[in-house]
């Protein structure tokens, strides 16, 4: 059976795909943040499918020891059930903010939590993705076009502007997934973003301040059902010729910003390597030097 790890899998879309996955016979390891929601997420899918392979972690991926803490505790879990391999990682944990809010790391909480704990997520699970030549996806924005990275501070602490943050971050989705392709082709691992479009979640409504809250309970109800960009998410999980492309919506590929480059991609995972402390191995140099030899 294989095994599918969901970051925000207690609610909205995350959660969704969870459901969807289960009853295609996928083993689930979804991450929340609240326990009462995990547990209230996974008697929603057993009751539907009391066959289903669900298992919830906690965890505040908004911090990085919790990155790393809840990562060993799934390595162990994939050792036992899956023979340590890792056939999908979505990044799907999320958050919107209305004003400057930092992580016990200092760093801006939008840019930690949509960017930062993926890109570590998926580091420590690297080995388990590479056993299973593993699929990598995360859930990205069409708000990501118009915005470049702010180089000179990408935290915006000079300057900061809520809106920005968030777009900088759907950015920094796609350089991510972009960057993976770009190193590790050469060990079967492919990234991926999804555009969800515009859904009917919570996502706004949490830890926002009144006129964030307030738009977005106006804005979100010409949205979708979490359901619906739910299966781009099984549709890039479940077929067994690994779908070419990088930004889909809707099960199709889809135009994404030209400020998505390989020297943007390398220059975000250099910067990111350094925020998290780790550094990644690049396959493209590891393979030149094996061929060299």
């Amino acid at each position: 059976m294989k095994t599918i790890v969901i970051t925000g899998a207690s609610s909205g879309i995350g959660l969704e795909t969870a459901r969807i996955l289960t009853r295609k016979g996928f083993n689930v390891l979804g991450i929340g943040h609240s326990e009462v929601n995990c547990n209230r997420a996974k008697g929603s899918i057993l009751s539907e499918n009391p066959d289903a392979d669900i298992t919830y972690f906690l965890a505040d991926l908004m911090q990085q020891r919790e990155v790393i803490r809840v990562a060993d505790e799934i390595t162990l879990c994939l050792n036992q059930k899956s023979n340590g391999k890792l056939h999908a990682l979505i990044n799907n944990a999320g958050c919107v903010r209305s004003w400057y809010m930092t992580t016990e790391e200092g760093y801006e909480q939008q840019f930690a939590l949509n960017h930062l704990a993926g890109f570590l997520l998926t580091y420590k699970l690297l080995p388990a993705l590479k056993k299973a030549h593993g699929r990598v996806i995360m859930t990205g924005s069409e708000s990501h076009k118009g915005i470049r990275v702010h180089w000179d501070d990408v935290m915006l602490r000079r300057r900061y502007n809520p809106l920005t943050a968030y777009k900088q971050s759907k950015l920094c989705n796609l350089l991510f997934a972009k960057g993976l392709n770009d190193r590790y082709a050469t060990a079967a691992i492919r990234a991926y973003v999804v555009d969800p479009g515009l859904v009917k979640t919570g996502i706004g409504n949490k830890e926002t301040g009144w006129l964030v809250n307030f738009i977005w309970t106006l804005r979100k109800r010409g949205g979708v059902q979490p359901e619906v960009p739910a299966e781009t998410y099984a549709f890039l999980c479940e077929r067994e010729t690994v779908p070419d492309g990088l930004y889909y919506y809707l099960c199709k590929k889809k135009n994404y910003s030209k400020q998505v480059t390989s020297e943007n991609a390398d220059r975000l995972f250099k910067l990111s390597e350094r925020l998290c402390g780790i550094e990644y191995e690049n396959e493209i140099a590891h393979d030149r030097k094996v061929r060299a030899k």
